[in-house]
């Protein structure tokens, strides 16, 4: 039987407290249930009790949620979540790193940080390189990453404009039926690209840079025979592009330019038996120098918990489904 230990945290002020027990103590209760000890707090203090090791474990996430808490605030059930993750993989130290890195301001004065050590990567993969492949479930960051990039470079004049852009497999040729203009008929498709935009500038400023020219929101189909010079390019939903489409857009890549292609490789779309162009590209332009991937996981999503814990889910099944089809054969 392992030994009982009790460890005395030191806490600058009680609001501090109140953030990293959580509304209701809800932050507690999961500390408690996920390493079995008993929270406590008085006098600007916790006092954590129970086996020696869950004890330090306990401890280690304490201490990254009070940092967190002294830089923003409220903690959300994600950040504790992650916490609680990075600590019992050994990657807390690596956590710690995210704590104060900004990527950019939106424009109601939100700072927007890397949530997660993935997240970071994918924030570093693009400063360092030309051409990124971001590839990871829903819910993982990745559009929302890319655009905050893409705002913080035309704000510092990095580039003069910013083009996004999506392919629109799910409409294909059900788009005639759809009411309105060719324009109002793809809109739908591009919604979570508009959304990102006016979180980062404000209706207004978005509504002026597109008529400025500085901001382009387009399909796929829009990219053929053009060249895009000082620009940062984003690509979303890669994954429902074909291999002449994939070749297509990475060819259009100009002087001073950067490019974001974003995909997730479990969610293809498009009619069966067309390979999707994102898995090949990945094949073939992984390793070229200025091209840089990240692969983000299910721990790297920053949704609803419970979003991460559906992912986990649907890939243990996708997995168990393969090894039955290959014990099949």
């Amino acid at each position: 039987m392992s030994e009982k230990t009790e460890k005395i945290l030191e806490i600058q002020g009680t609001e501090r407290i109140a953030d990293i027990f959580g509304a209701f103590d809800a932050n507690a209760e999961r500390i408690e249930k996920e390493f079995d000890v008993v929270l406590f707090s008085r006098d600007g203090e916790i006092r954590v009790s129970g086996e020696k090791e869950n004890v330090e474990q306990a401890a280690k996430v304490i201490h990254y949620l009070e940092r967190l808490s002294a830089l923003s605030g409220v903690l959300s059930e994600q950040n504790v979540a992650y916490a609680i993750t990075a600590v019992r993989e050994g990657m807390e130290q690596d956590a710690e790193k995210l704590i104060g890195d900004t990527v950019c301001i939106t424009a109601k004065g939100k700072p927007i940080k890397p949530k997660t050590i993935g997240q970071k990567n994918f924030v570093e993969c693009i400063r360092k390189h030309t051409v990124t492949f971001g590839v990871g479930p829903a819910g993982t960051g990745k559009t929302f990453l890319a655009v905050a990039m893409a705002t913080l470079a035309l704000r510092k004049k990095e580039v003069s404009r910013i083009v996004i852009t999506r392919p629109a497999v799910e409409a294909g040729e059900r788009l005639g039926f759809l009411p309105g203009d060719l324009q109002s008929k793809i809109d739908p498709y591009l919604r979570p690209l508009y959304d990102a935009l006016f979180e980062m500038l404000g209706g207004e400023n978005y509504q002026r840079l597109v008529e400025k020219g500085s901001i382009e929101v387009a399909p796929l189909a829009y990219m053929r025979g053009r060249t895009l010079d000082d620009s940062f390019i984003i690509l979303d939903e890669a994954q429902n592009t074909t291999p002449e489409q994939m070749k297509m857009f990475l060819t259009r890549l100009g002087n001073g330019s950067k490019m974001v292609v974003n995909g997730d490789v479990t969610q293809i779309d498009l009619p069966g038996g067309i390979p999707s162009g994102l898995i090949q590209a990945l094949k073939i332009c992984e390793g070229i120098e200025g091209v840089g991937v990240t692969r983000l996981t299910s721990r790297d999503v920053v949704r609803n918990t419970i979003v991460s814990r559906m992912v986990e889910a649907y890939e243990k099944a996708q997995k168990g489904s393969n090894h039955d089809a290959s014990h099949r054969r």
